[in-house]
């Protein structure tokens, strides 16, 4: 099993360039199942979530073809299988995206249940309540979900809570429906957007993008395509917090600086500062980290929210830079009851740290944070990059094991790291 070894306390320099979007490339792999065309997708990342997706569809019988380190062309003409792959779709959660296209190209699809990181239970009723509205018979067993539809049509949905991947869903089975489908409480993270735009791209019809409220009058087929997927704003933000505590002057290069103003307010609780240039975000090394009081001495607090509020994808990192920061917060997931679980870590680092309850933490800082070789595991993506953040904020060595969590959700990272000069390395 492969780990990061890394000499913390060092400050870095220079620029780096986030990957595609991790959570707009998944969905959109699943949505060229719903083409006969050839689609092209630009800017994929390459990370194990990836990797593990385009096998599933390439089982299920499309075309694969990597046409650069980036890019890669899909072709679905020849998908017959409504089966997809168990022990592959086990290993990523958004193998329940399969089921919206494949039902609405074959009528049929077996899925097991998906995998994914264990950040607390992550409900699928979402996805089946839509599914069902659009014409859907759903089979639960203990092992499989089986879906079936003669025919999808039209509906009007509201959602039951604001899902990613169950607007995604939604979407996807909607836009070869017959009549029109209304999505109301849609999500609109950039992601959900990603995934719109590409299939008007291919010639859905599709309204209200970036909002709640989301219009989608079915088409009869979709056709082909080229798409580049946007920046992953995870990414963006991990490295905003990288900066900030390691005092590091670090240019964000292509970033898309206005999806972070959430971001900037809650990193701004904390001191955390930077400026904007064009498409880059740039972070001073002069960070001087203390927590912005509330009125009438209240705890401030970050908490996590759907979009367009503070990701509950970013609450990890949130809570690492607080131990940085002069002053007292309250860090409180709403979403995900394991989100924190990886909290003890960072107090066997020198940490300060109260964990009130699965959903609360109290950070007091600042805290000298101090290298722990005896090894630190990766319980998940987000909770991985904190770590390794921490890790590189510490005085001393850090060993962090069980890195394909970190690599199913950060491309490279390593290297990426050691060109702005960290001392990091896999063995």
């Amino acid at each position: 099993m492969e780990s990061f070894i890394i000499e913390g306390g060092q400050r870095l320099s220079g620029t780096i360039t986030p990957a595609g979007n991790k959570n707009a490339a998944l969905p959109l792999l699943a949505a060229t199942l719903l083409t006969n065309q050839p689609v092209t997708l630009h800017n994929v990342p390459q990370i194990g979530d990836v990797a593990n997706k385009l096998l599933l569809i390439e089982k299920l019988g499309a075309r694969i073809n990597h046409l650069s380190d980036h890019t890669w062309s899909v072709d679905a003409s020849g998908v017959g299988n409504d089966q997809p792959d168990v022990a592959i779709a086990r290993k990523i959660r958004t193998s329940i995206l399969l089921a919206g296209p494949l039902l609405a190209r074959r009528g049929f699809v077996t899925l097991p249940r998906p995998g994914g990181d264990l950040i607390g239970r992550r409900r699928l009723d979402t996805h089946f309540l839509a599914l069902q509205e659009l014409g859907a018979a759903i089979e639960v067993t203990p092992t499989a979900y089986v879906l079936r539809a003669d025919r999808l049509r039209g509906a009007d949905i509201f959602l039951d809570e604001m899902s990613v991947t169950g607007t995604e869903q939604a979407v996807m089975a909607a836009v070869l429906a017959e009549g029109t489908t209304t999505i109301r409480n849609a999500a609109s993270e950039p992601h959900v957007q990603d995934v719109c735009n590409f299939l008007t791209t291919l010639g859905a019809q599709i309204t209200g993008i970036g909002t709640n409220l989301l219009t989608i009058h079915g088409v009869s087929a979709l056709g082909g395509g080229a798409y580049t997927i946007g920046p992953d704003f995870m990414e963006v933000a991990s490295f905003i917090g990288l900066a900030a505590v390691t005092r590091s002057n670090i240019r964000i290069a292509n970033c898309r600086p206005d999806e972070h103003r959430m971001t900037a307010i809650a990193f701004g609780k904390l001191g955390v500062r930077w400026q904007i240039e064009g498409d880059d975000i740039i972070v001073p090394a002069d960070q001087e980290l203390a927590v912005r009081e509330d009125t009438h001495n209240a705890i401030p607090k970050i908490d996590s929210a759907p979009w367009p509020g503070f990701n509950p994808d970013l609450i990890s990192v949130a809570l690492v830079v607080a131990t940085q920061a002069q002053g007292t917060m309250l860090i409180h997931e709403k979403m995900f009851e394991s989100r924190l679980f990886f909290v003890d870590r960072l107090v066997g680092m020198g940490a300060r740290i109260v964990l009130c309850d699965p959903h609360r933490a109290v950070v007091t800082g600042a805290s000298q944070l101090y290298g722990e070789p005896e090894g630190l595991p990766s319980p998940d993506i987000r909770a991985g990059m904190a770590l390794l953040i921490a890790a590189l904020c510490a005085q001393g060595r850090s060993e962090i094991y069980n890195i394909t969590q970190i690599d199913r959700g950060y491309e490279r990272i390593e290297r990426r790291l050691q060109a702005l000069g960290a001392q990091i390395e896999r063995v």
